[in-house]
C-alpha cells in the first residue's frame, strides 16, 4: 500500500471531516444546500478531495432510483456522504458525478483576515 498523501485546499472556507480534520471540499464548490442525508442537512458538492469511494450500488431516494457510492474520509475512514455516479429521472441527471457531504459529519475552517 504506499504512504497517503492528502491534498490541502486553500480556500477562504474549507469543509473538512469532523472526526480528523482532514480536508474535503471548498465552500466555493457548493452546488446546493438543499439537500438531506441520514444524518440531516447535506450540501451537494461539485468536487471533493482525500475521500475513497466504495462499490457503487442502487438506491431508491426520495428524488428516485440512483446508483451511488458512499464516500469515505481517506484518513479515519469514516463515511462522510456518497457520489452520485447515474440517476434514471432525467431531471435529477445534474446529480450525475457531483458529492452529498452531510453537514453532521463536517466541520469548517475559515480563514479569518485581521
Amino acid at each position: 500500500m504506499g504512504l497517503r498523501y492528502n491534498v490541502y485546499l486553500d480556500s477562504n472556507r474549507i469543509y473538512t471531516c469532523k472526526k480528523c480534520k482532514t480536508h474535503l471540499s471548498n465552500h466555493e464548490d457548493i452546488i446546493s444546500r438543499n439537500f438531506r442525508g441520514q444524518h440531516g442537512k447535506a450540501f451537494l458538492f461539485s468536487m471533493v478531495v482525500n475521500v475513497n469511494e466504495t462499490q457503487p450500488v442502487e438506491r431508491n431516494m426520495t428524488t428516485g432510483r440512483h446508483i451511488v457510492r458512499d464516500i469515505k474520509c481517506r484518513q479515519c475512514e469514516i463515511v462522510v456522504g456518497w457520489k452520485y455516479d447515474k440517476a434514471y429521472e432525467v431531471q435529477e441527471q445534474y446529480k450525475e458525478n457531483k458529492f452529498i457531504l452531510e453537514a453532521e459529519l463536517l466541520s469548517q475552517v475559515c480563514d479569518l483576515v485581521v
